[in-house]
C-alpha cells in the first residue's frame, strides 16, 4: 500500500497569490510556515522555522484567494516534485498540492476566523458569528 499525504498546520508567511496557468486554470500559491521549539543544553529556547510552498487549484482556489499573511491554517494534500529550467541548469522543487484546508481560530485573532467548509450562522445571536456544524 502506497500513501502520499502531508498534513501541515502553521500560518502564511505572506498574502496567497492567485495566478493562473498557461491554460489560464487558476490557482493560488500559499507559503505556510511551521515552527518547531526545544530547549538546548543551556537551558536556553532554540526555534526553526520551514517553509513550505502549497498550491491550491481548482474550487480550492476560491477559499484561499483571500487569505492574508498571519492566517493561522491547517492544510492537507499531497506532496508533489517538479522540474524547471533555471539559467541553464535543471532545478527541483517540492511542493504540497491542497486537497483540504481549513482556517483555524487564533487565540488573539479575530472572532470571526471560522474553519472555511463551515458556514456561519448569525441568526442564532444577533450579529455574531459564530460556526455552525449542524
Amino acid at each position: 500500500m502506497y500513501r502520499n499525504h502531508v498534513a501541515l498546520v502553521g500560518y502564511l508567511a505572506r498574502d496567497a497569490e492567485a495566478r493562473g496557468s498557461d491554460g489560464d486554470t487558476p490557482y493560488a500559491v500559499l507559503t505556510l510556515v511551521t515552527k518547531s521549539s526545544w530547549r538546548d543544553k543551556a537551558g536556553g529556547w532554540k526555534t526553526h522555522s520551514e517553509y513550505h510552498r502549497c498550491v491550491a487549484w481548482g474550487a480550492r482556489f476560491i477559499e484561499v484567494a483571500a487569505l492574508k499573511r498571519g492566517a493561522h491554517l491547517q492544510v492537507e494534500g499531497e506532496l508533489r516534485s517538479r522540474e524547471y529550467q533555471k539559467d541553464g541548469s535543471t532545478q527541483r522543487m517540492s511542493e504540497i498540492r491542497v486537497g483540504t484546508i481549513l482556517q483555524l481560530k487564533n487565540a488573539w485573532g479575530p472572532p470571526e476566523s471560522v474553519p472555511l467548509d463551515v458556514e456561519t450562522d448569525s441568526s442564532q445571536s444577533g450579529t455574531s458569528s459564530s460556526p455552525s456544524l449542524s
